[in-house]
């Protein structure tokens, strides 16, 4: 049994310890924000935060996570009100939205580490993330639209 937090509660997982945390996250817990995208850490549609440090749930084992504290896109904020979730609303950021959270997810990190980030700051924290929409112009003025929010 691996024992977590997840989104400020108690979790636990039955699941193999090599099982990805993104498997445990979706389908154990129920919180399908988090994308599967390309299953090899190349794409951040699966990004959450591990202790507080951005990561790719679908390489990372379940097993891995014992005693840490996991905040997926629902967890976030309340209520969706985190000024990333504003400003991509404000943006209009999201085509298709699928790797949004990933992005989204990326994005506090750089801004927890780095509150005022140049624009080559963020398409440098940001460059991991793929959107296949190709909406990275407005990724970009979101991120510092939130930075400026804060």
């Amino acid at each position: 049994m691996t024992k977590f937090t997840i989104n400020g509660q108690a979790a636990e997982s039955a699941a193999a310890p090599e099982t990805p945390l993104l498997w445990v996250i979706r389908d154990d817990l129920g919180l399908t924000g988090t994308k599967y995208g390309c299953g090899v850490a190349q794409c951040g549609a699966c990004t959450v935060h591990v202790d507080g440090r951005a990561v790719r749930s679908c390489t990372t084992a379940v097993g891995d996570v014992e005693g840490a504290e996991i905040t997926t896109i629902e967890g976030l904020s309340n209520g969706g009100d985190h000024p990333l979730q504003r400003a991509w609303v404000a943006e209009q950021v999201p085509q298709c939205g699928y790797c949004q959270s990933g992005q989204i997810m990326q994005a506090a990190d750089l801004l927890s580490n780095n509150p005022s980030p140049s624009r080559d700051e963020i398409r440098g924290a940001m460059a991991g993330n793929i959107c296949r929409c190709g909406t990275y112009p407005r990724i970009v003025r979101a991120i510092e639209r939130a930075a400026k929010e804060g």
